[in-house]
């Protein structure tokens, strides 16, 4: 059964002939949100479009609408998977250039794609930019792939999407078709290669907006080896821990978080951690202070890394936990990190309130647990180790809802009595 990530999808002979107005009341009818009527007329337009330029393709496909990129909150408006290429589309109805950050968008979006989605990741992918009112360009000078396989944004009108296909599908006749089914069932997995970024961070330790701390270097490093021989413990010997890591504001936990989660990943293994917060302008900020050291260390060593390259390697380690959570909603398989630090911990919502969430926007009725009970339950997904790190700061429960440290201990407690308890 093929995981659920998008609002529509279609084989591409049944989209061809489908009434668009079906298919925006089946978009609605999935949806998270009540579509306003320009969001239906551009679906509508987007529709019409693609129905009138893929009226003569020829091969096997799917077409899917707003599509969510696993684990990072992203959704594509169109991706269209024919043959052996993947096409991501992103519309702008009614624009008559190209802009710098429409391009951007559609780009990061297929890199994202390539980087995180793992059966993406052998797969040629090609961003367009569909503007409605644009001048038409040479098909066959602007088609270019990358070593990574992502092709270089192509900005069309639509009156050249054909073109655009028949130019790729040509050139691509030698690769096999995409299994499609095998596709839809990827999950969320990065790739290998994009940490370079990160932990060159850590071995250098120059982000000085994250490492400004009243604690000591020594307590730092102590509380960090200790994370690491529990894990390393719970590896080896196929144990789930929990880890509560306390501290005043200011005390360091934000850098031992990041640090277990750069440091502690074997590169020839299926290993993976992750740094969760609920925050979403911390989150912003640990990422761009990373990519803007990544770059600097680039250009210090003679070598040229782009905003864009450092953002992909950054991305992995650092995510909203929001997305992480939502991602394990919709994926009942274990998630591929078996250590996840979560920032913040006190702040996880109590059982009335993610019930209450749970039940109202994401439609799970009968929901009926905490939030630290259902993170605890992603996490216990994995049939051999997994390590949860709660960075915890005292008496910071400052919202409605806001559980504290006793959600954990309580969910572990009543749920989960075979998880080791570490303070």
């Amino acid at each position: 059964m093929a995981i659920l990530r998008s609002y529509y999808s279609d084989d591409l002979a049944s989209f061809l002939t489908e009434n668009p107005q079906r298919i925006i009341e089946r978009i609605c009818s999935q949806s998270d949100f009540a579509a306003e009527s320009s969001q239906k007329n551009a679906w509508i337009e987007q529709t019409t479009i693609l129905q009138s330029q893929l009226s003569k393709t020829t091969g096997s496909g799917k077409i899917f609408y707003e599509f969510t990129i696993p684990r990072l909150g992203k959704r594509i408006d169109i991706l269209l998977i024919l043959n052996s290429v993947i096409y991501v589309l992103e519309f702008k109805t009614g624009d008559s250039q190209f802009t710098a950050q429409a391009i951007d968008q559609a780009w990061d979006y297929a890199l994202d794609l390539k980087n995180f989605h793992n059966t993406s990741h052998d797969k040629i992918i090609c961003p367009v930019l569909i503007t409605t009112k644009s001048k038409e360009i040479d098909v066959s000078k602007s088609w270019k792939i990358e070593l990574d396989g992502v092709t270089y944004p192509i900005a069309i009108p639509p009156s050249q999407f054909q073109k655009l296909i028949d130019f790729s599908q040509a050139s691509n006749t030698h690769i096999p078709a995409i299994n499609i089914e095998e596709w839809e069932n990827g999950q969320y997995e990065p790739t290998p290669t994009i940490v370079e970024a990160a932990s060159a961070l850590f071995k250098n330790h120059d982000v000085k907006e994250i490492s400004r701390s009243d604690a000591s270097a020594v307590n730092l490093s102590e509380t960090t080896t200790t994370l690491e021989n529990i894990i390393e413990d719970a590896k080896l010997n196929n144990k789930k821990a929990i880890c509560f890591v306390t501290g005043v504001p200011g005390a360091g936990k934000t850098l031992v978080g990041l640090n277990v989660a750069t440091k502690n990943r074997d590169e020839n293994s299926n290993f993976h951690s992750v740094f969760l917060s609920g925050n979403a302008p911390l989150v912003t900020v640990l990422r761009e202070a990373l990519i803007r050291d990544s770059v600097e260390i680039s250009r210090k060593s003679g070598q040229k890394l782009t905003k864009k390259n450092a953002s992909q390697s950054v991305i992995k380690f650092i995510q909203n936990i929001h997305h992480f959570r939502d991602d394990c909603i919709t994926d009942l398989r274990p998630p591929i990190d078996h250590v996840v630090i979560f920032d913040e911990a006190q702040r996880a919502w109590n059982r009335e309130q993610t019930s209450s969430f749970m039940q109202r926007k994401k439609g799970l009725k009968g929901f009926n647990k905490s939030e630290p009970e259902f993170l605890i339950s992603c996490m216990n997904r994995h049939k051999d180790w997994a390590v949860i790190i709660c960075l915890v700061g005292g008496g910071q429960e400052i919202n409605t809802g806001e559980a504290g440290i006793s959600a954990w201990l309580e969910a572990i407690d009543e749920e989960y009595p075979n998880w080791e308890i570490n303070i």
